[in-house]
């Protein structure tokens, strides 16, 4: 009787937990429960226990609440594809620890938060691809370390920051493309040893990462393509276990022959479709097999003879397709000798003219001297010695690149009909003046980029029209100061980049609410008003090294709860006094103080600082000694280096906390003389333990 008992209450359990919501299927052989478009708004409360596979995709969900999947913890697999989600609560996942598979695809979020992904420890699949993603707190990614592969493409990203993927450490593949970034910090993949592909193609990269990159030692497969790069520099490609690499559809201009000498395991390189005129051999590919370089400029003559030369010792297989001269005109390289290749008879005209007698008829419609990618909807007017702003551009264009011309002044209403253009290049084109309204019309402007040109001041009017703009790079022009209600048209700028101009000082700027990021490296700052920086209280960066500060602005820095990090290096700041960096202490995580001729760091001068630091930089300054620094708990790099430290007993301190560290420091002593090149971490305080003790006695008698 009592076996019988048991028997019925054991079924009874899976029948109580194992209803199935109304509009769902649930298939209880394999643990599968679909309720696939059924005009959902909320998870449903209930479903069988044991579900391993759950479908919701195509419902209006918004909002994944608080532990919205408690009833099913054994699921392995959850589609959440096309759902409207805009927000994920802290703990929505938290009961998922068996969950493997994620899919977050084509919805509207925007954030992802520390805790959006918590209780997710097992999980392989990420995908967040499609939605509206501009931010990822740090942390957000530290439980995920079983990870493998996780894809964030097609969202709003600009900026990766470092450490954004901490936590990751088995992730293989991270997906990146079609973002809109154009800043990655030094240390922003650090966190990825195992990453074997890396798609960063589609955004707006102007400028071969190197640094951040060279962090990834294990990568495999690079695909940089879509990002308007116009020069690779020697040596810019630093990664050992490369062996593909792609960086086709960019505005490439000109790619060193050393380029690639530091990463000798590449096999495969893709430069199609660029603007490259002529190309040397290659250092250090001796594992290259294959170069593609269809879609070039590259004409067959006496320039490139050495390059065949090379391509046919080294038995690389080359794609190119000669672009004149007129009897070569689309051959293959590989049907010619280099004998042949010769220079004087045939004039690069004749190259322009047959060319241009086979443009495509979606080519006419392009403005003259330019090149229209209608798969890309880019324009390139790149270097073309235009003296004023050509008309004509498509109209669904979202990219126009106008670098290197001599317009001089930008006309009010240059760019009336470009509603769609997200990014404007007008870097090295001798810009004086820009009238008001200059970008009128330009309604989804995003990116502005106004480097390298002659413009010493701004009408507040300028800006009128393109309200939406977020990134405004002012950098290497003549500004002395930073342009009085420059903001009043730029309600959303979040990153304003006036780097290496000629300002003094700083004081109100005014509108500037949701500036996140302030870059002011290279300038002659010499005073900050306490009230520069009133009511940013988004300011999450703040660049100020490279000019004449000789104090810490510690009064302007009250009223920024969000900034994170502080670069005050190579000013010439000889004290650090009592409470610098107190009004800004609870957001603070990296600081740089480094090159700066550093003689004192006052006892309390880091007062408030502690466990939020997690990057230190005081290296190259003339430092005997440094207060205690037992309060900085969190640090991951700090560097210390090149200071002359006084190994005696006032540094005892210093060096019982840096044994307690498991990171490098670079600390050494300079005295005493028999110290003097020891690590701090190695250097012997004995002495200073038979003082004391000594002390103590004399004390007692």
């Amino acid at each position: 009787m009592l076996a019988l008992y048991l028997l019925v209450f054991t079924f009874a359990i899976p029948v109580a937990c194992d209803r199935c919501p109304q509009v769902c299927v649930c298939d209880n052989l394999r643990n599968f429960v679909t309720c696939a478009k059924k005009n959902l708004s909320e998870v449903p409360s209930f479903m069988p226990q044991y579900t391993e596979k759950l479908n919701l995709q195509g419902n209006y969900l918004k909002v994944i609440e608080s532990r919205a999947f408690i009833s099913t913890p054994y699921l392995t697999h959850l589609n959440l594809y096309k759902c409207s989600i805009e927000t994920i609560q802290e703990g929505a996942f938290r009961s998922l620890g068996r969950l493997l598979y994620l899919n977050l695809g084509y919805n509207s979020i925007r954030y992802i938060y520390q805790e959006s992904f918590d209780g997710l420890s097992s999980l392989l699949h990420l995908n967040l691809e499609k939605n509206h993603i501009e931010e990822i707190r740090p942390g957000a990614f530290n439980q995920l370390g079983f990870l493998n592969n996780l894809n964030i493409g097609n969202n709003f990203l600009v900026y990766l920051p470092d450490m954004l993927f901490q936590g990751l450490i088995q992730l293989n593949v991270l997906c990146l493309s079609n973002n809109m970034i154009n800043i990655i910090s030094y240390e922003s993949f650090a966190a990825l040893p195992n990453l074997k592909k890396l798609s960063l193609d589609h955004n707006e990269l102007q400028f071969f990462p190197t640094d951040a990159l060279s962090r990834l030692s294990g990568l495999i497969k690079l695909e940089l393509g879509w990002n308007p790069m116009t020069v690779i520099p020697e040596e810019a490609i630093q990664m050992t276990s490369l062996k593909q690499l792609y960086m086709n559809n960019m505005a490439l201009q000109e790619i060193s022959f050393k380029a690639f000498e530091k990463s000798r395991q590449i096999s495969f390189i893709d430069i199609s479709n660029n603007q490259i005129s002529t190309i040397q051999p290659l250092a250090g590919v001796k594992q290259l097999k294959y170069l593609n370089l269809t879609g070039n400029r590259i004409p067959c003559d006496c320039q490139i003879r050495q390059f065949k030369e090379w391509v046919d010792s080294s038995k690389v297989k080359v794609d190119l397709f000669c672009f004149g001269p007129d009897h070569f005109h689309r051959d293959h390289l590989d049907s010619l000798r280099a004998i042949d290749l010769k220079c004087g008879q045939f004039p690069v005209e004749t190259y322009n003219i047959l060319t241009a007698t086979e443009k495509t008829p979606e080519k006419k419609k392009c403005p003259l001297n330019c090149n229209c990618k209608s798969d890309v909807k880019h324009v390139t007017c790149d270097n073309k010695l235009l003296r004023q702003i050509p008309q004509g551009f498509p109209i669904d264009t979202i990219l126009i690149d106008l670098r290197r011309n001599k317009f001089d002044v930008i006309p009010k209403g240059s760019f009336l009909d470009m509603k769609n253009v997200v990014s404007l290049h007008l870097q090295h084109c001798d810009i004086r003046e820009l009238q008001p309204g200059a970008f009128l019309g330009m309604k989804n402007l995003v990116y502005l980029y106004l480097s390298n040109n002659q413009i010493s001041d701004l009408n507040s009017d300028v800006f009128q029209g393109a309200s939406k703009l977020e990134y405004l790079f002012l950098d290497h022009n003549n500004f002395v100061k930073v342009p009085k209600e420059m903001f009043v048209f730029l309600p959303n700028i979040l990153s304003l980049h006036m780097e290496h101009n000629s300002v003094t000082s700083l004081s109100d700027m005014t509108g500037a609410e949701k500036l996140r990021w302030l870059y002011l490296t290279g300038n002659n700052i010499n005073s900050v008003r306490p009230s520069a920086f009133r009511n940013m209280k988004s300011l999450e960066k703040l660049y100020l090294d490279d000019n004449r500060l000789n104090e810490v602005p510690s009064h302007a820095l009250k009223g920024l709860p969000m900034l994170s990090e502080l670069r005050l290096s190579k000013n010439p700041i000889k004290n650090i006094g009592n409470g610098a960096f107190l009004p800004i202490s609870r957001s603070l995580q990296h600081l740089y103080l480094n090159d700066m001729g550093l003689l004192k760091v006052s006892n309390r001068a880091f007062i408030g600082l502690g466990p939020h630091i997690k990057s230190l930089f005081i290296e190259n300054n003339k430092l005997e000694v440094l207060p205690d620094m037992k309060s900085f708990s969190g640090l991951e790099v700090i560097n210390l280096s090149n200071n002359p430290f006084r190994c005696d007993c006032h540094l005892k301190h210093l060096h019982r906390w840096i044994n307690g560290l498991n990171i490098k420091v670079g600390a050494t002593c300079a005295v005493p003389n028999h110290m003097k090149g020891q690590k701090v971490r190695n250097a012997l305080f004995s002495t200073c333990e038979e003082q004391t003790s000594d002390e103590k006695n004399k004390k007692q008698e």
